[in-house]
This record gives C-alpha cells, structure tokens and sequence, in this order.
C-alpha cells in the first residue's frame, strides 16, 4: 500500500489549504450577517417565539432535506465546485431572508440557504481532508478555525451595520457580493482531479486516513460508534445553535441589553469557539480526542450552567464564550472520526454526521422556543449545558490519546 505522506507540502497544496481557509471563512460570514438582525427581522413580522422558533428552523431543515443528496452531488461534480456554486446561492438565500416582508417569505429563504449551506458544508468539509491528507497531519481545526473567524467576522459587520443604521437589504448585499467574489477567487486555488484520489491507510500525527478499500463489512460496533458521533456533533451544533437564533433575544429581552450589546453574545461564542479551535490541533496531539472532547463539556456545562443560574449581562456573555470555547473541537473531530470508521465507502461517515448532526439545528429552534413561551428564555437555554453533559457521557468513542 502506498503511503502519501508529505513533510514539506508543496505550492499547490498551501495554495489549496489557503484557498479551502477563504471557502470556510466565507461559509461562517455569510450567515452571521443575518444572524444579528434576527431581533429586528421577529419585530418587523410581528411574531412570537414560538412562530419564531418555527421559521428559524426552516434553515436546519433545509439542510436536512439536502443531507442524502450532499455526497452524490458532490461525487458528480465536484467538491471544489460545489462549495464555490452553493455558497453564491447561500448569499441570495441570506439576502432575500432579509428583505423577508411575511413570515412564510422569511421561512423559504431561510430554508433555501439551509439547502445550500448543508452542500457547502460536505464539500469544503471533503476538500479539506484532502488537503489534510496530502499534508500528512491534522490541519482540519485551523479550518474550522477559520469558519469561526468568518462568523466573528460576520457578526462584527452586522453589528457595525446596525450601529450605523444601514438598512438590512443594503447590508446583507454588499456582505452577499464581497464573499461570493472570495469564493470564486479561491476556486482557482483548490485541488485539481476527482475527490476519490488513493490515499494512505497512515497519515502521520492526524491519525489514519481513509482507507483505499472498505468493501469489507463494518464491525458490529460501528453503526453505535456512528450514532455516538452523531450525537457529539449535535451537542455541538446545539451550542452554535444557542448563539445564533437566542443569545441576541435573550441578552435584549431577558436582560435588557442595547441591541449593540445583545450581538456581543454570539460574537463572544464564536469568538471563543475560534481561539478553541485555533488551539485544537495541538491539543488533539497531546491529549487525545477524547480528553479534549470532555474537558471541553465541562467547560460548557459548567460556564454556561452558572450564567444561567446567576443571570447578568457580562456573566452571559462570558457563559456564551465558555460554551463556545468548549464544544470548539467537537464537529470536526466527529467528521475525522466517522470518515475513519471500518466498513463504509469514502465519504459515507462524513456525509452521515454532516447530515444528521443537522437535526439538532431543526429540532433546537421550535423547541427552545415552546420552552421559552412556557416557562422563559432562560430555561429554554438549558439546552446548552445539558449539551455539555451529553458529550461527557459519549466522548469515550473518540480517540485517545497517542504514546
């Protein structure tokens, strides 16, 4: 068996690296832009939480709706491509969900950019462990790292926009054209040939990478493994999920923060989520998945458990980062983990987690909103810390670490 090992990474695959860094950047900054005119957008249309809670969840389900087709399409026509063509369509998604004048228009663009989001998300998600693989070591988190800064970034606009009192459609334009132009510059740059390329059984400190055969049956205990990662990932994504449809509503609502304020909640989240990942390839190597994965719900649970329990503005804020903070390195290692798993083709494990793990956005926006309208916002938010107990009892099927 051949071995693709490279120690120093030659021109095209730092050009490919740098160009799959712009596809995750501008994937994170495209959505965060909307994410904090979410207040104004539920004002404008007159809606409850509940009504709220419902049409936000037509992104998550769109995305879910678009899962099963991900590796097919991306199979057919490339993941490069794919990420480039989805993220253009992801920005008019965003733009029209913005300009959204009825609740049902605002549901239908929010699940056309789910749509999208969901094909950018396998096919930068495939990309980059090609380029991971022909490096030889873990690079995934300094992506998904970048995806972070995209967000904070994206947030930052958006608040900037709201403080100069820019109108949403003008906003959400200029941020829809200024990334579509850096995903089509960054096309040029991303790795030539199909996605199905021979790879090595070892990949250096990253672990091992996908395997050239998998026609042999998986093992009984990988479909429980696959459910276990899924359910990591959307501890995750339940987290994110938290920052993006209610810190802004809770921080404004509950605690009676300026609209400025109130957009500090996602953005330190992100933020934080950031610094997590900018640091998490390194602390994978020395502690192992699985001790980064349970060191990391505890952080959430606990930080964000005592925001809750002692409800201020900055104790919130800074419960929002330590959340984000702690589940910073979960989704990528449950993509690597299920892209490793015995017994399925290349790609399978990643498009199932990416898919399923999608739920979590579907399922979290209705039901936090029905707690919300029941018994408050606050004990809505429980989701995020119970999210970090979740992973305390699952992370055992990540890997530990090495000698």
């Amino acid at each position: 068996m051949t071995v693709d090992v490279r120690e120093r990474p030659t021109r095209t695959d730092r050009q490919a690296r740098a160009a799959v860094a712009v596809l995750f950047l501008t994937n994170g900054a495209l959505f965060a832009n909307l994410l904090p005119r979410f207040p104004q957008i539920k004002a404008d249309l007159g809606i409850g939480n509940a009504a709220y809670g419902l049409a936000v969840a037509a992104f998550p389900a769109g995305a879910v709706a678009a899962g099963p087709a991900a590796g097919l399409v991306v199979r057919r026509l490339g993941s490069a491509r794919v990420a480039v063509a989805c993220t253009l369509l992801t920005g008019a998604g965003v733009l029209a969900a913005g300009l959204a004048g009825s609740v049902v228009v605002f549901a239908g663009a929010l699940f056309l950019a789910g749509v999208m989001d969901a094909l950018v998300d396998v096919a930068q998600n495939a990309h980059a462990l090609r380029v991971q693989r022909r490096y030889g070591r873990s690079v995934i988190n300094s992506f998904h790292a970048i995806w972070s800064v995209g967000a904070v970034t994206g947030g930052a606009m958006a608040a900037g926009a709201i403080a100069l009192e820019l109108s949403r459609g003008l906003h959400l334009l200029v941020s829809g054209v200024l990334f579509g132009i850096a995903a089509c510059v960054a096309l040029r740059y991303c790795l030539p040939g199909p996605d199905t390329e021979p790879v090595a059984d070892e990949a250096g400190p990253a672990g091992p990478g996908p395997r050239t055969e998998r026609n042999a049956a998986a093992p009984p205990r990988t479909a429980w493994m696959l459910a276990a990662l899924v359910l990591i990932a959307t501890a995750g994504i339940l987290v994110e999920d938290a920052g993006n449809s209610w810190a802004a509503l809770y921080l404004s609502g509950s605690l009676h923060a300026s609209v400025t304020v109130a957009a500090s909640g996602y953005i330190a989240l992100v933020g934080a989520q950031f610094v997590g990942r900018l640091i998490g390839d390194r602390l994978v190597d020395r502690f192992g998945q699985r001790g980064v994965a349970r060191t990391g719900g505890l952080v959430a649970a606990a930080g964000m458990g005592l925001a809750l329990a002692v409800p201020t503005v900055p104790g919130t804020i800074a419960g929002f980062a330590a959340a984000g903070f702690g589940v910073a390195t979960l989704v990528p290692a449950a993509m690597h983990e299920a892209d490793e798993l015995p017994g399925l083709k290349p790609g399978s494990g990643l498009t199932i987690v990416s898919w399923l793990m999608r739920l979590g956005f579907l399922l979290s926006p209705p039901v936090v909103g029905l707690v919300a309208d029941a018994a408050g916002l606050r004990t809505g938010l429980l989701v995020v810390p119970l999210a970090g107990v979740l992973v305390l009892l699952l992370a055992g099927v990540l890997r530990p670490r090495r000698d």
